[in-house]
């Protein structure tokens, strides 16, 4: 299920809790779900694949939230830090995988083990999720994409020269979005490409 469905549903849910406390009498209890609910719809709105814009959320291309971000999104951007931390414990996969040598594909590193080894650079294809702090600005690139959505043409081009100058000095590289998902598969494939003009 895509993210605009999940969020979509979470709305619906919060909406339909303020209209209940509305009618039990409870006003000043219904507001934040009735807030939670209509910014959960604006995020469902920019994360339908016909509108797909994960500007909204506000995240620099050093992987921070700007202020503004945090008080407006903050409960979204917390449910998806927790939803991504309860599935990895449930998860029976590894954090990550390497697909050739020195280049790595896996979810959001939470914790500085989930990281593969040699300092990699990090590619990470999420808007949601933030830098993790253990990873440097410097050994960075964001490519800003919803979870379950492909990178456009030009972000995967963006990366992949990024990657290759990294790579260039013999860094290991690491592309992640919040799960392995479409976003890191896309960029890894098109780095394991011999020539640019092959894609």
């Amino acid at each position: 299920m895509g993210i605009s469905k999940v969020i979509g549903s979470a709305a619906t849910l919060l909406f339909m809790t303020s209209v209940y406390l509305k009618k039990s009498g409870m006003t000043f209890v219904m507001i934040p779900f009735l807030v939670g609910s209509l910014l959960a719809y604006l995020v469902t709105i920019a994360s339908h694949p016909a509108v797909n814009f994960p500007s909204i959320l506000g995240k620099g291309s050093d992987g921070s939230f700007p202020l503004w971000s945090k008080l407006l999104f903050g409960p979204f951007l917390m449910f998806v830090r927790a939803y991504v931390l309860l599935r990895k414990l449930k998860s029976t996969e590894p954090v990550y995988n390497e697909i050739s040598d020195g280049l790595y594909v896996g979810g959001w590193p939470s914790s500085p083990n989930h990281l593969p080894p040699g300092e990699p650079v990090v590619i990470d294809c999420t808007c949601e999720l933030p830098r993790s702090s253990f990873v440097s600005k410097d050994a960075y690139l964001n490519i800003a994409i919803w979870d379950t959505r492909s990178p456009q043409p030009l972000q995967i081009e963006y990366a992949v020269r990024w990657a290759c100058k990294k790579r260039a000095q013999k860094k290991p590289i690491y592309i992640h979005c919040a799960f392995v998902t479409i976003a890191a598969r896309c960029c890894m494939c098109r780095l394991c490409l011999p020539n640019t003009h092959d894609a």
